[in-house]
């Protein structure tokens, strides 16, 4: 058969290739981080932290790595290993209705300083209290009464340094107390507590004593009651 006489078939037209937009053609781990996935990852870590997955230092070091992140690649190792990073994002809220109502301050918000040198420092009564309260005492003491206030947040994290000096704080019994401290020919104590509630408030002391005493425990009586109800009437709702 003579192959130069065969009909040539006409070549089928090249398509070109489809257009990729700019946010496809970047891997999702270079795509940069919003301020809402920083926020989502550091909800994760603060999570974590209340259930006792991860230590205060842990936590602490790596919300500083969460608000330093450029892109999402950078974040998603930071909640690894941790459950609620399978998801992809925060745990919503559950069906029925929460026993606990916080404030609207973010969870990041002021550092309260209570600092007693050669002197005292005293809170309590009702007042609200902040995500990071620093208490320092030399030849002093600095008394922390969270019996009776309102918790603009869950998680609270008191820094407790006392030299030649002491810090007392006090918690009502259906919170969740934890710490961690250390005590130099002096007393660092904290009686742990776990709630029965879940969304209790979480407080964490962390520390240490130079020749004097940081003290945290429950004050036998003191509860948090109805505390959504306390919580609207302090905002004036």
């Amino acid at each position: 058969m003579d192959l130069e006489k065969q009909p040539q078939q006409p070549a089928r037209p090249v398509a070109p290739p489809a257009q990729v937009s700019p946010a496809e053609a970047v891997p999702g781990d270079s795509i940069r981080a919003s301020d809402a996935d920083r926020d989502r990852i550091a909800d994760i870590l603060r999570e974590a932290m209340a259930e006792g997955r991860l230590t205060a230092d842990e936590h602490a070091e790596r919300v500083d790595l969460v608000y330093r992140a450029k892109t999402v690649g950078e974040l998603q190792p930071l909640v690894r290993d941790l459950p609620a990073a399978s998801t992809g994002a925060a745990p919503g809220p559950g069906p029925g209705p929460q026993p606990y109502a916080y404030g609207p301050e973010p969870q990041d918000g002021p550092t309260d300083n209570l600092v007693a040198i050669f002197s005292g420092a005293t809170r309590k009564g009702r007042w609200r209290v902040g995500p990071r309260t620093n208490a320092f005492a030399l030849f002093g003491g600095v008394e922390i009464d969270l019996t009776e206030a309102l918790f603009s947040q869950r998680l609270t994290v008191i820094n407790a340094t006392a030299i030649f000096g002491s810090v007392e704080i006090r918690v009502p019994e259906n919170v969740t107390l934890r710490g961690s401290g250390t005590g130099v020919l002096g007393d660092f104590d904290v009686r742990t507590l776990e709630s029965m509630d879940p969304e209790a408030p979480v407080v964490v002391v962390n520390g240490y004593a130079v020749l004097g005493s940081v003290e945290a425990k429950p004050k036998k009586g003191k509860f948090v009651a109805d505390l959504q109800r306390r919580l609207r009437k302090h905002l004036g709702h």
